[in-house]
């Protein structure tokens, strides 16, 4: 267990902060905050942010290769443009189900986790989406080609060789791994098995990240840490943190060195005064560049 220096980068009472993710087109980090249906932007370089608010609960937004961002709403996923216009890739409301975490793979694919309010079993998916050409109006269609039943769908990230894929549902407990360079889109993920299992009483697997090393970050949900799994599943780092519940993190800033962790208020009887807020691990290791959404 190691205790490294924990700074804050935006202070803040987020009810359920999450998906953090550099936008290297800017330079600044995206996060959301779920419940508030707020995206959030900070860039380090001069401390400056921005607050977007969405008309529906938003559990992701990424950026997008043109410009603008692709966001996992309440009832599906949409598209914000450069100007901020708005517009829906695939609407598919289901009555108490909503988008939660979100990431894209190497080649431009979005995959989308959703879940139930109430977290029922098997309420949520686990879908892979890419976007066609635009229509005379500009709009673009969305293609579904993967639906995996879920529970709670969280954190997705992929090895820097681009083989593996890792995926959390989270009431499973586990960090999953499955093979990626040979999937073809529609057809099952072959499981490649585990790559860890959190123990009981050190807290639920929430969002992830993935370093230049092929080791895996992951936020623990009532954990109060953040771990990192070497890629063989050994656990050879626990960050303690001074809030109940962070909720995922990814690398950042100059050189991609800075780890920043998002966290949540919701359901904290005595919330520490950090909690809800955008903390940063400094230079805490290498991440890799990510893709944005070719859409």
């Amino acid at each position: 267990m190691t205790r490294p220096r924990i700074e804050v980068a935006v202070r803040a009472e987020a009810k359920l902060g999450e998906g953090p993710t550099w936008d290297a087109a800017t330079g600044r980090l995206l996060w959301v905050d779920i419940l508030s249906a707020r995206i959030h932007t900070f860039d380090p370089a001069d401390g400056r942010r921005t607050v977007m608010a969405t008309e529906q609960h938003v559990g992701a937004a990424l950026p997008r290769a043109g410009g603008g961002l692709v966001v996992n709403l309440r009832d599906g996923i949409g598209l914000y443009g450069p100007g901020g216009e708005f517009s829906w890739l695939v609407r598919d409301p289901v009555p108490g189900r909503r988008g939660n975490d979100a990431a894209v793979a190497p080649d431009g694919a979005l995959w989308a986790g959703s879940m139930r309010y109430d977290e029922g079993p098997g309420g949520g998916a686990l879908i892979r989406v890419t976007a066609g050409a635009p229509d005379a109006l500009g709009r673009s269609t969305g293609t579904v080609t993967d639906i995996r039943p879920v529970t709670v769908g969280n954190g997705t990230g992929w090895s820097p060789d681009g083989r593996t894929m890792y995926y959390i549902d989270t009431p499973t407990g586990r960090i999953d791994r499955f093979r990626a360079d040979t999937h073809s889109p529609g057809e099952p993920l072959v499981d490649e098995g585990p790559l860890a299992t959190i123990e009981a009483g050190a807290g639920h697997p929430d969002g992830l990240t993935v370093d230049a090393d092929g080791c895996v970050w992951v936020a623990l949900w009532d954990g109060a840490a953040i771990r990192r799994y070497t890629p063989d599943g050994a656990l050879d780092r626990t960050v303690e943190l001074p809030v109940r519940r962070p909720t995922s993190c990814a690398f950042g800033g100059p050189g991609l060195r800075d780890l920043y962790i998002t966290t949540a208020r919701v359901g904290v009887p005595a919330p520490h005064p950090l909690t809800g807020s955008l903390l940063v691990l400094p230079d805490a290791g290498q991440g890799v560049p990510g893709t944005p959404f070719a859409g």
